[in-house]
């Protein structure tokens, strides 16, 4: 059984890795050159149902543990005149909640657990044709092609593979702006202590302006803003962006400020909630290629635990892969329909005119009921 991943992600990855240790091989086609091609965006919290699981079942807790950040989850939320609305702090050196990793680092603990061919970098997906006897041909850019029996699409929000199963569309939700600040405890230390060791979300009307903390001691931040059909150039000018939030707390808007190179902005997609596919053999997806989620903690996470569902499926039944495929669909459906209901209903209230109100509320524990008398 060939087995090829379209996809080096960290659904990709993860299932690859899986996969190997039930003595199953498989090839990940990856289209950036290597692994320290691009930067891999910043950091997120793994859930201890879904990565943390697959993380367990590709054998690699002890690893994500020594490098993963508990201290990541501290949370403080602001209002524009730097106000404190919440604050969180997890307890120190717990691995119960959800601890913070960079996704640079962890993509690299999943790829130093493969086989160094597993992996064939430089191999962008351009087309997938059914063979008559089953399985696909895969066609490369730059001429490179391969064959396999089964195919797997782990190629994110604009998967080719996602193609051949259905022809849900994409819609705009958000417009989310980036910029890094390297070198931040040494270079700009009131950034570094404003922001702590976590995130920090500063919340106004219908926009974010959200900052976190990498282990290289690096800022990512993060300008969240409503769908609306600009141009995306119009948002790569810091004097733009600062315009935007005309009337902030200059504390605050120094983190634009301080970005070490001009905004990249980009376009957040999602898939439409609760899209499904009929059955194929010999084909299915995984993580954002199968439910692109708007991003509000839960895409990663999900892939991951896609990437080990399958895989347990496709060890149980090596013989069968397309009765495993199936089953891992269905269960796949099932599990990811409500978390995307979910993830929606996050996005459209973090870039809404209450949204101060309702995180607080969000984040407020409940008081506990009074036990009933007797």
């Amino acid at each position: 059984m060939r087995i090829a991943i379209a996809g080096g992600g960290l659904g990709g990855l993860t299932l690859a890795r899986i996969l190997h240790r039930h003595g199953i091989d498989a090839v990940v086609y990856e289209r950036e050159a290597s692994r320290s091609t691009r930067s891999q965006g910043g950091m997120l919290d793994l859930h201890p149902e879904s990565g943390q699981q697959a993380l367990a079942d590709a054998g690699l807790t002890g690893r994500f543990r020594s490098e993963a950040r508990p201290e990541g989850e501290e949370l403080r939320i602001l209002d524009p005149a730097g106000r404190t609305l919440v604050h969180h702090k997890p307890q120190p050196g717990s691995f119960s909640g959800r601890p913070e990793i960079d996704r640079s680092v962890l993509r690299d603990l999943l790829l130093d657990s493969l086989p160094g061919d597993a992996v064939a970098w430089r191999h962008r997906l351009v087309a997938a044709t059914p063979r008559p006897d089953g399985g696909f041909g895969l066609a490369f850019d730059g001429g490179h092609s391969a064959d396999c029996d089964v195919l797997i699409g782990a190629d994110g929000a604009r998967s080719v593979v996602r193609s051949l199963l259905t022809d849900a569309a994409l819609s705009h939700v958000a417009t989310l702006v980036e910029l890094s600040i390297g070198d931040a405890d040494r270079r700009h230390p009131d950034l570094a202590e404003l922001v702590g060791p976590g995130n920090l979300w500063c919340i106004g009307v219908n926009q974010i302006l959200a900052a976190q903390r990498l282990g290289d001691g690096s800022i990512r931040v993060g300008i969240s803003l409503r769908a609306e059909d600009r141009d995306l150039d119009t948002y790569r000018s810091k004097r733009t962006l600062l315009d935007m939030f005309d009337g902030w707390d200059p504390n605050l808007t120094a983190l634009i400020e301080a970005g070490d190179s001009a905004p990249i902005p980009r376009r957040i997609e999602a898939m439409p909630t609760g899209t499904r596919w009929a059955h194929r053999p010999g084909i299915t997806l995984i993580g954002d290629a199968a439910h692109l989620m708007p991003p509000v903690g839960e895409g990663a996470n999900q892939a991951m635990l896609d990437a080990a569902e399958l895989a347990a499926e496709l060890a149980t039944n090596p013989a069968d892969p397309d009765a495993a495929i199936r089953r891992y669909e269905e269960a796949m459906f099932t599990r990811t329909h409500p978390i995307a209901d979910m993830s929606a209903r996050v996005q459209a209230m973090m870039l809404s005119p209450t949204a101060a109100d309702d995180l607080v509320r969000f984040f407020t524990p409940r008081p506990t009921e009074p036990a009933p008398a007797n």
